[in-house]
Formats: C-alpha cells, sequence, structure tokens
C-alpha cells in the first residue's frame, strides 16, 4: 500500500510524537538541470539497482533476508545489495520494533542516506506498534511514519517474502509511472472460495 502523499508527514501524525523525537527532515533540492527524458533515464536506473540498507530490527528482518535467497531470489529486480553503510543506501526497510530509545538513530540514518531515498515499513509493528499498541504502552513507537516520510506500507506479522517484492515493485512504480512486472494471478482456495474481485482486477487497497 502507497503512501497518499510521499515525501511529507502528515501533521497529526507528526504531533502524536509528542515533540519526544524530532521527525526527519525530507527535504529534496530541484536538479539544476532538469530535463524530463534525461531524467527518466535516471530514474529507470534508480529503479532497476535499489539498494536497501542492511537494517534489521525484528522478526520481519527474517522475511526480509529470505526474499534474498534462492527461492524469491530479489536479485532478479536488482534490489539485492543491501548496503552495511547509510551512505551508499537508497531505500531504508523498517522490517520490525522501532523503540523510542533506538528512534533518534534511525532518523539519524535516514537523514545520513542521500537523496532520493525511500523508506518501506514491513510489518504491522513499523506500520502502527503491531501488537504493541495497547493503552499505557511508553517504549515502543506506534508507527515509523511519526518520524519519517514512509512512501510504502507492507502489512503483515510479518509479512511474507512476495508481500516484500511487492512493496518494492511499488517503490519502482514511484520512480518510473509503471510496473515493470506481471501482476500475480489470484489463487482460488476451496476453503475460502475465490478470490474477491478488486483482487482478481488487480486493484490495490
Amino acid at each position: 500500500m502507497a503512501s497518499p502523499d510521499p515525501g511529507k508527514l502528515s501533521e497529526p501524525r507528526a504531533r502524536q510524537a509528542g515533540g519526544l523525537i524530532e521527525p526527519a527532515r525530507a527535504a529534496v533540492h530541484p536538479p539544476l538541470v532538469n530535463l524530463r527524458p534525461v531524467n527518466y533515464v535516471f530514474d529507470l536506473g534508480r529503479a532497476m539497482s535499489i539498494w536497501p540498507m542492511t537494517f534489521g530490527l525484528a522478526c520481519c528482518a527474517i522475511e526480509m533476508m529470505s526474499a534474498s535467497m534462492a527461492r524469491w531470489d530479489l536479485a532478479r529486480f536488482g534490489a539485492e545489495v543491501f548496503r552495511p553503510s547509510a551512505r551508499q543506501a537508497d531505500l531504508m526497510l523498517v522490517a520490525g520494533t522501532v523503540v523510542k530509545k533506538f528512534a533518534p538513530l534511525v532518523r539519524r540514518l535516514y537523514e545520513q542516506m542521500p537523496a532520493p531515498k525511500f523508506v518501506l515499513a514491513m510489518g504491522n509493528c513499523a506500520i502502527s506498534g503491531g501488537p504493541f499498541k495497547f493503552e499505557g504502552n511508553y517504549s515502543v513507537l506506534e508507527g515509523v511514519d511519526q518520524i519519517l516520510p514512509v512512501d510504502v506500507y507492507v502489512p503483515g506479522c510479518p509479512p511474507r517474502p512476495e508481500a516484500l517484492l511487492e512493496g518494492i515493485f511499488a517503490i519502482q512504480k514511484k520512480l518510473t509511472g509503471h510496473r515493470f512486472w506481471p501482476q500475480p494471478a489470484p489463487v482460488e482456495d476451496p476453503a475460502f472460495g475465490a478470490a474477491p474481485a478488486a483482487v482478481q482486477e488487480g486493484e490495490s487497497r
């Protein structure tokens, strides 16, 4: 699920951080030479060579690592080069629970990444706090979008590697404007019946 307003923190979410953690600043200066054909070539190259940061926080990181293994083979889509430094990465996969004590370091890593950069919130903990969202919670950040401008949300507890691939495809679509890979066909399960019409038509929710 793509964010409706990428690159910006919504005002309510920024206020929910409670002033304890300052949200990251995502201002990007316009290019000095703005030629549409040249920008498209650059964006196409970026989409086919996304470098995620080696950044696993909790159990969702196991699924992130699984996506780069032979069964799902993230290398087919040019996103397997996990970088050990934020200064060499252009995608932050927030895979797991973000605690408030660690949140300033997450923000610092994001600010060290060169532009253009993207954030993918993987799993319910990164999206909303997951099972740790309850009254009296004092240590877990209830959504990484309180401090970072999230571009794509991948829900699940944990989401499967296929869901992470779809999230990376959404990043590629943000860069180039269209999807390069075939839409997966819906699978009918006798126990649950046919897939919903919106899923059959390839509609995103």
